[in-house]
């Protein structure tokens, strides 16, 4: 008896790294890629505009997301009557934040913008992931999930969580920064709808930032390939400190 169950445990043990090693990164982006819609599906969507509203303690703040694939990527917020606006390009970021005393378009520190320059593309960094030289790598497989690690020329690295059933991604962690202090940032993705041209979404993010803070956002409305001004993400010159003297318009 005892033999027989070592040799179900050793077969299970076997079985399980053939499983494993059978299905490769390659494959699992493959899939999930055909989750989403497909290659043709994506090949065609130019534009992604979102309506949002964000969840902070018990404030819902509104808000717009735009990514004009490959070029730029804008998020605005309406918070107490201020602005915040983060932009990405391909060959920088900018913002402003009132709330963090950020009133005039400023460029964005340099670790800031290589965690979130993926954004202009509207498949992120899985999609064509190879072309700029990222490597991709099989983590582990449970009864649900697979894990995979994106790596990038830059040597970013994020974890991403797919579901074994569906393939849509579940969450993604990457180590940045948090209040100047070194966190691993995950989000999770829920909430999956198909778009009219046929491209699948997340409507419900939420973002955890080391156990520090926490915000989720609800997504109102997806328009595919709305006309996008170009120039969304042009930083506009700060403005002009006043002439002393001159009176403030009301």
């Amino acid at each position: 008896m005892h033999r027989i169950f070592r040799s179900i445990v050793v077969f299970s043990v076997f079985a399980g790294a053939v499983s494993l090693a059978a299905q490769t990164a390659n494959d699992i982006l493959a899939r999930h890629v055909t989750a989403v819609g497909g290659k043709d599906v994506i090949s065609q969507v130019k534009s992604i505009s979102m309506e949002t509203t964000t969840h902070v303690e018990e404030n819902d703040i509104p808000g717009t997301m735009v990514t004009l694939d490959g070029v730029a990527s804008r998020t605005e917020m309406a918070i107490n009557g201020a602005i915040v606006v983060q932009c990405f390009t391909a060959k920088g970021g900018w913002m402003v934040n009132p709330m963090a005393g950020i009133t005039d378009p400023t460029p964005m520190p340099d670790d800031q913008y290589q965690m979130g320059k993926n954004q202009i593309y509207v498949g992120g960094d899985l999609h064509d992931y190879a072309a700029p030289g990222n490597k991709l790598e099989l983590l582990g497989k449970d009864a649900n999930t697979y894990t995979v690690k994106l790596t990038t020329k830059d040597n970013i690295e994020s974890t991403y969580v797919f579901d074994a059933a569906t393939y849509l991604v579940k969450s993604i962690a990457r180590k940045g920064k948090f209040q100047n202090q070194d966190a691993t940032i995950t989000t999770s993705l829920s909430d999956y709808r198909k778009t009219d041209i046929g491209l699948v979404v997340p409507y419900a993010f939420s973002v955890d930032f080391g156990g520090q803070f926490s915000l989720s956002i609800t997504v109102n409305k997806v328009e595919v390939n709305k006309t996008v001004d170009p120039d969304i993400c042009a930083m506009p010159k700060a403005s002009p400190p006043p002439v002393e003297g001159t009176a403030t318009p009301n």
